[in-house]
Formats: C-alpha cells, structure tokens, sequence
C-alpha cells in the first residue's frame, strides 16, 4: 500500500453497493483521538466518513498524503510529534473531496460517557458514572500523580488536559452513591485541587433559547444593520486597500468551540474545495442538517450566501483581508471538560480569538424575576469543579497566552451573568473574556439607527455589569438550497460571533492590541441602547456595564453615559485603525 493510499477491503462495502450509482458526497463526520491518550509521542487518531467507495482512497494532511488504515468502517492515522503539526486533514477519492477538519497535535483530549455510563442524578440531570477529571496541585507532577491516585483507588487515567495538570480518571463504580463517595475521598487528597464531575447527556448540547422570549423578528428583517455590519465591511475594504496609506493585515485564526457544519449547504460548498490565504477557510465537521447551532454560529463568520448583509463578515472582508482561518472544534461530546480541552488545543495550534456560545446556570439560579432558570442548568456539584477547571484555564491563558480573548455569550436565561452562583464562565472577571449579551430590533416608531431607541434588549438575554457588549441576537440559520432563506434563530449564541468576527478584524489591523486594549475600543466605539440609569438600574434593564465618562472622553454631559452598550461594527474599525496610526506614530 502506497504512503497515503487505502486500499478499501471490498467485502466491508457491501452495505454500500447502492451508493455507486448516486455517488454520495464524501465527508468526514467524526475525528478524534484514540488508543492510548496519554502518548504525546504516537499519536492516533480514528476518523468516520461517508461516500467512501471501493478503489484508492488519499487521506491529506496540511496538504501531503499521510498513510492510513482502515478500522472498522472508518479510517486510524498514526503520526509522531515533530514530524507532523497540527493541520486540516480530508479525504481525496475519484476527483472528490471530502470537508476539511482541524486535526491538532496539542495532546489534550477526554473521553465522553456512552448511554449506558449516564445516570439520572437527584436534580434530575445526566451525570457521568465512572468517568471524572481530577485537578492536580501545580507543585506535583500532574501525570505521575493522577497515575498513582489511579493505582490507589483501582482506577485507570484515560484523558488529559496536560497543559492544566488535569487528568480524568475511569473509577471503579458502578453507580452514583460509589462514585460520590470516591469523589469525596478524591478531594480530600493532598495533590488534589478539585474534581471535575461532568453533567451533560451523551450526545451533548448546545446554548438553547431560553423560557423568556419576545416574538422573533420577521425573516425578512435586517438585524445586523444595528450594528453596522455593511458598513464595516465596506470600511475594511476601502480603508485596508486605500491608494494612500494602506495597511498590511495579518491572517489571524479564531477558534469555535462547536460540534460540526452541514457542507451540503451552498452556505459552505467553497470550503469543500483548497482554500489557502489570503482565502478566509472553514475547518469543521460535516453536521446532517444546516438548522444545527454550529452551522449558524460559523454561518455568522463565513457563510457565503446572496445578497449583501447575509454573507458571513469575515467572508466580506476577503480581498482586502489576509485570509482568517475558523477552526470549529469540540475534541468530544464530554460537555464542559472536552470544551476546556477543545480551548487548550486551539490555544497551543495559534489561534488568537476563541468563540465560546456556550455557558451553564447553577441549579437553583433566578431569572430577573425570582423564578428558577429552567435552561442548560448543572448542580451545585458540577458548577464548583468547573468552576476550577475554567480557573485553571483562565491563570493558564493569562500566564502562557496572554494575547488570547475568549468572547463568550452572556445566555439566554433571563438572569444574572456576573456570580458563580448563577452562571459559568461569564462570571469570571478577567481582561481576556469577553461577555456578550443580545438585542434585537425594537418594533416602536422609526429612529434613526443610532438613536438607544433603536433596539431593545432581548427578553431571554442575561444581564448584569460583567457584560461588556451587546450584539444582534437573531440570524438567518443555513438551508439546503441556494437563494432559500432560512429560519430565524435568537440567542446570545448568535450575538458572540458577530463580536468575535470584529474583533478578528480589528486584530488583522492591528495585531499588537492587548485583550484589555480590544475591550476598551469596542467600548469607545460603542452605540448605546436603553434609558439613561444614572448607574442605578431599576428592574434588571440595563443589558451591559453602563457606559463611563472615559469610555466618552471624559464628557460627564455626554447623552451616552449610563446607558448599555450596543456594538458598532464600523466605528471598532476606525478606532483600530487609529491605534495602529498612533502606534505607528511613537
């Protein structure tokens, strides 16, 4: 068998004899690490595909054939470290070719539970049984110590976040009285920070609408035009490619923390076909269906649709743009501890901007009007080794990657983003992430668009002052046929990409910018929304941290102060613009 070239066995097609004559598309569906995963040297890796057909099949890596084997009905790859980097990989059969998706070398990954490891709990909630992650003291040896933990209490080390000194752990339990009494005697280990106990069903989840909703808005409604999204791509391309005094962009990587993308959708056809810089490209997993949460959220940032103001931004700012690359990835469906992990991978490969439309609720957390949030809620259990874990990648990105910005959606539960109490990881208050809440256009008498009348906060959208910025909360998801327009979808999910896109382009501008530096000029550059408060809102209106006088060159008059932030696209260019000019100045 020739380097890169599987020759397909075929007795193992015979339940594809059909597909000949149709020739399905070819597609990756799954990828992840596998056998053992505590090697950093050899590493494999089991791919699942479909539309694969008898004859030779090339699997490419970062653009070379790398040799692979069959496994079951998917594909293994063996690779060492040093001798191949982190790359998107696709399969080459027959003139076609398969989606592209980020494999990564950065070692961290966990193991997420099948239905028969899942329990109900007494909250009523799915938990891992025998699977947890421990949390080891920065002054042990992380991997020696989970080993003989492991070796004490019968268990066996099957993942790792390495990079975190967290190790996850296969108990010897069989249901939750053993587990929470091995968790118990876990904790209370002197190597031991904290235990992770993971809460979320098999197959996952995404950030969902919550119960306090207003109507959604037409589908023919232009929600991004409150945040000048038109105008900022035709800023970018005009100021970028300006005769006199151009400037020289940097291709920057953002990553999204999602399951996969449907490429059947002509939303993300291109992508099937080589994409290198100054191209923006899409490395994802193909998804079954186009309404998926993460074909939407990437659909924000690169969907390649008809008609201007629904193209994805990033997708608009191409010719003038050194390219962006997206890496859509989730490492497993291990809920919270495999996004930590997805995050830590996506760090190590270079990306610069991390998309998190995601977040959890404390059971027991009240909406803005003393009822319980009844959406995407976790035990108290659960949130306080997250919490650790979130800590732990937090003092991580600040101490080895301190230029990294997390943006993170604020949720939809109509409750309180600032307190570990109610919501993770929005709570936590670091210069590197972002917290994002959602509006949407208001249906009162015309304004102009930058009058604070404009929008009006989203009903489900959580608030509070840990919130930095407002975005439009409603976009039209993808659809399977060209010129159709899809369904509208509202969340703070959808909010966070818009502000993720921009500040990619603000950083392609100006790559020198701080995390700090970045929230600064979106403040600046901010409209507002809302009544003027005076800083004492009544009734949980305020969406965002009330606008300051320095965030209005000190003009205490000025009509802005007091009021919540509402993103302005065009004008965050500008402002990076300006930085770059004043830099360039010194």
């Amino acid at each position: 068998m020739g380097m890169g070239t599987v020759r397909v066995i075929p007795w193992v097609l015979c339940g594809l004899a059909g597909l000949a004559q149709a020739q399905e598309p070819l597609r990756l569906e799954a990828l992840a690490r596998c056998g053992d995963l505590l090697d950093r040297q050899q590493q494999s890796f089991c791919l699942q595909a479909k539309g694969i057909e008898e004859g030779p099949l090339t699997v490419m890596l970062g653009g070379q054939p790398v040799a692979a084997q069959r496994d079951g009905q998917g594909l293994r790859l063996q690779l060492r470290q040093g001798a191949q980097a982190s790359a998107p990989v696709w399969l080459e059969q027959a003139g076609r070719r398969s989606n592209p998706v980020w494999l990564s070398m950065a070692g961290s990954h966990v193991l997420a539970a099948t239905p028969a490891e899942v329990a109900k709990n007494m909250d009523g909630l799915t938990t891992y049984v025998d699977l947890v992650s421990v949390i080891i003291e920065e002054r042990f040896d992380g991997l020696g110590e989970a080993r003989k933990l492991a070796e004490k209490y019968g268990a066996q080390v099957v993942g790792a976040i390495a990079p975190l000194n967290t190790y996850q752990l296969r108990l010897p339990v069989h249901n939750l009285v053993e587990r929470d009494a091995m968790v118990l005697r876990l904790g209370s280990e002197v190597s031991v920070d904290a235990v992770v106990v993971e809460e979320s069903s098999p197959e996952g989840e995404s950030e969902t609408e919550g119960r306090k909703e207003q109507p959604k808005p037409s589908p023919d409604s232009d929600e991004w035009a409150a945040n000048r999204f038109a105008d900022a791509v035709n800023f970018y391309q005009r100021r970028v490619l300006a005769k006199k005094a151009p400037i020289k962009t940097t291709p920057i990587r953002v990553g999204v923390i999602e399951r996969d993308v449907d490429f059947d959708s002509p939303d993300f056809a291109r992508f099937l076909q080589p994409c290198q810089a100054p191209r923006s490209c899409l490395y994802a997993r193909d998804a079954q269906q186009p309404t998926q949460h993460g074909s939407s959220v990437a659909g924000i940032l690169l969907a390649e649709r008809k008609g201007p103001g629904y193209s994805g931004f990033l997708r608009g700012l191409e010719g003038a743009s050194q390219g962006f690359e997206v890496l859509l990835e989730r490492n497993s469906d291990a809920g919270i501890t495999a996004n930590v992990a997805a995050s830590v991978n996506l760090v190590e490969d270079g990306v610069r901007v991390l998309n998190w439309s995601w977040g959890l609720h404390r059971v027991g957390a009240l909406n803005v009007e003393g009822d319980e949030v009844d959406s995407l809620v976790r035990s108290g259990l659960a949130m306080s080794g997250y919490e650790e874990l979130l800590e732990e990648f937090f003092l991580w990105l600040r101490r080895e990657h301190p230029d990294v910005l997390v943006i993170n959606s604020a949720g939809n539960g109509a409750s309180f983003s600032g307190t570990d109490e109610y919501r993770l990881p929005s709570s936590f208050v670091t210069d590197q992430l972002l917290v994002i809440g959602g509006h949407q256009r208001s249906d009162g008498p015309a304004v102009p668009l930058d009058d604070p009348a404009y929008v009006v906060k989203r009903a489900s959208s959580n608030v509070d002052t840990r919130v930095d910025i407002s975005a439009s909360a409603c976009t039209h998801a993808s659809t399977l046929n060209a010129g159709e327009q899809g369904a509208v979808h509202c969340g703070t999910s959808y909010a966070t990409p818009m502000v993720a896109g921009i500040v990619a382009a603000m950083l392609s501008i100006n790559p020198t910018l701080s995390p700090a530096q970045v929230r600064m000029l979106l403040r600046r550059s901010a409209m507002t929304l809302g009544a003027n408060y005076d800083f004492e809102p009544s009734d949980a209106d305020d969406l965002t941290a009330p606008i300051l006088p320095s965030e209005r060159n000190f003009q205490i008059d000025n009509p802005d102060v007091g009021r919540s932030a509402r993103l302005d696209m065009q004008k965050a260019l500008d402002v990076s613009v300006q930085s770059l000019e004043q830099a360039r100045g010194r």
